[in-house]
């Protein structure tokens, strides 16, 4: 597995841990050094990772089963968090799924209707495809919502299913389990899953100012997140699986289009599935329109390899294809 995090990164770390241990004072007690060195290591977890090369291009989305507990608390969603982490770690390509998408595909329909002016540049075959799709999601919370009044209420904000799991934050111990899955987009296999718990007395929330601070969470517009206790704990719990996906994802292919399976083709006229490149030789089988066949990656010409659904191998004609929908 290839090492995707920054040299750099680990670097200053070690730099700013050495300069705050320089500059205690003479007096300081064994405790009070033990303390500090404690604080600074909970500091050194609070980094994004960052990595040296894009590992593909990802959409973040929310579960289908979305319970959107993070109403209850005036957060973000915790899609926006995960976006903040993608952006910074630069570990991959972000692409819109949401406002931004809806936002361009109004712009093609204006282009398709006429309506853009000329040489605008806007059509098909322009949109960017996700190779990869993260999910955040929430595995549990400790069931002490500190009274049920106070989950009741938060329950009555949300409602319905969505109010249990609300009512299942802890705010007297600020405890947060979560998850990450990472689906591949081609051939729809979960390529990584990670889980990521915190709790406010294992942080040390003095020690994580460089995530939490003005150039931090709060100028990237989830402030939410870095502003209230349970919010930093949300933070922690899902930077901890996020760094987890990373250090799993790091053997991934350098272009993951090129690394699955060729998109499958239709043929689009009747003719012969061929045994080799030169139509030489007994044909394989005839080829019915409609049918679909299967690109191994091998061409010559305008020759492609495809296999039928049988498992028959052989050439034909590109022309006689279109990609099937």
């Amino acid at each position: 597995m290839r090492n995707v995090f920054s040299p750099l990164a680990a670097a200053a770390l070690t730099v700013g841990i050495a300069a705050a241990v320089a500059s205690m004072p003479a007096e300081a007690s064994f405790k009070n050094k033990g303390t500090q060195a404690q604080e600074q290591r909970k500091a050194a977890v609070a980094q994004i990772p960052t990595c040296q090369r894009p590992l593909g291009s990802i959409s973040v989305i929310e579960p289908e089963d979305s319970t959107h507990w993070w109403t209850g608390q005036q957060l973000p969603a915790p899609t926006r968090l995960i976006k903040v982490f993608v952006n910074r770690s630069r570990c991959f390509t972000l692409v819109d799924r949401g406002a931004g998408m809806a936002a361009g595909q109004f712009e093609r329909e204006l282009a398709a209707s006429g309506e853009l002016r000329g040489r605008s540049n806007v059509g098909k075959g322009q949109i960017k495809a996700a190779d990869y799709v993260m999910i955040p999601d929430l595995v549990s919370q400790n069931s002490n919502a500190g009274g049920n009044a106070i989950s009741g209420l938060l329950g009555g904000l949300i409602g319905g299913r969505a109010g249990a799991v609300v009512g299942g934050l802890n705010f007297t111990s600020k405890t947060a389990d979560v998850v990450l899955t990472v689906t591949d987009v081609r051939s729809s296999e979960q390529v990584a899953m990670a889980e990521g718990s915190a709790r406010k007395s294992d942080m040390g929330f003095g020690a994580s100012g460089g995530l939490f601070g003005g150039s931090g969470l709060g100028a990237a517009g989830v402030g939410g997140y870095a502003n209230t206790e349970i919010g930093q704990v949300i933070t922690m719990a899902y930077l901890q699986a996020y760094t987890d996906i990373i250090a799993q994802l790091g053997g991934l292919p350098e272009n993951a289009s090129a690394a699955s399976a060729q998109q499958a083709v239709t043929v689009t006229r009747a003719g012969r599935l061929l045994a080799n490149a030169k139509g030489t030789g007994a044909p394989v089988r005839t080829l019915d329109p409609g049918m679909m066949l299967y690109p191994t990656g091998n061409k010559e010409g305008v020759m492609w390899e495809v296999e039928d659904e049988l498992g028959n191998r052989g050439w034909v004609s590109s022309t006689m294809l279109e990609l099937s929908r």
